[in-house]
This record gives structure tokens, sequence and C-alpha cells, in this order.
């Protein structure tokens, strides 16, 4: 699972081997939680975040929208930029 991007103690992550499920998603890593976020909104797919964080992956997603949707279809790795 290649780290995308940190930012704020979150880590992004996606799954490029094995996609074996969709929509496009990210995965939202804190010392605490673990969740998928929808690529296409930005919105949480399953589970629980906290909701400062949750608005921050949501950023982190709308500014990447077209990065992530290009790695999740062509299985390419690249690291993006942290939120600042």
């Amino acid at each position: 699972m290649p780290t995308i991007s940190y930012f704020y103690g979150i880590i992004i992550v996606m799954y490029l081997r094995d996609k074996e499920h969709n929509p496009p998603h990210i995965h939202a890593i804190t010392q605490d939680f673990d969740a998928p976020f929808l690529i296409s909104t930005g919105e949480i797919m399953e589970g629980k975040f906290p909701p400062k964080a949750q608005t921050m992956v949501k950023e982190f997603i709308v500014k990447y929208q077209k990065e992530l949707l290009k790695m999740w279809e062509t299985g390419k790795y690249m690291k993006l930029p942290p939120l600042n």
C-alpha cells in the first residue's frame, strides 16, 4: 500500500495492486482510525473518522481528484504534496 501523502498526522494510501472492489477510493489512516473515502466526492464510505480530519481528507481529495483517479485507473503510484 503506497503512501500517497502525509499531513497533520493523516496518512493517505491507495491499494494499487489487487483492486478488488470499486468505487475508486483512498484510505485515510490516523493513529486510531482507518477509513475509505470516495475519490468522486471525498465522502467517507464507511466507518468512523474524526470530523476535523475528515474535512481535511475531503479537501485533499477535491484538490487532487484528477491525480487520484489517474492512479486508480492506471495503477501507477505517485506522491502528492500535503495540504498546507
